[in-house]
């Protein structure tokens, strides 16, 4: 299934066979104090920066009926971001992965955004919208 915005998403995870857990991380972008003029004007016409992880939640499909309820929920935590990453985790027929498993995946994807390892991961924009990070 080809993935065009997070409704997308919601629907592929729906289909699987094993039940899904979303994990999550929203990330804002920041620019190093000691960078030159050129970036900073890049900075400014949104290029450039380093991913910071704000947030992160795991979720089951079922939980989350659309990005719009996502953007709500994260909006009363008060937190500016601007992508949000997410990643699948298969359980069982019976069961979603739970506790421990969910935190270790969640850590481990906030470590792997902070080295900029994020070929693995899916990237929406603020409207839900895939993004292509070069």
């Amino acid at each position: 299934m080809k993935i065009e915005n997070f409704s997308d998403l919601l629907r592929a995870a729906h289909a699987q066979p094993l039940q899904q857990r979303l994990l999550l991380v929203f990330v804002d972008a920041v620019l190093a104090d000691d960078a030159n003029t050129q970036q900073r004007a890049g900075f400014a016409a949104g290029h450039g920066g380093s991913l910071v992880p704000i947030m992160c939640v795991d979720k089951s499909p079922d939980e989350l009926p659309s990005f719009d309820a996502l953007v709500q929920e994260a909006a009363q935590l008060g937190q500016a971001w601007r992508l949000v990453f997410s990643a699948a985790m298969s359980g069982t027929t019976h069961s979603a992965p739970q506790g421990k498993a969910v935190d270790a995946a969640l850590k481990t994807m906030v470590q792997n955004i902070e080295r900029g390892e994020i070929a693995g991961y899916l990237a929406f924009d603020r409207q839900g919208l895939p993004m292509v990070l070069a």
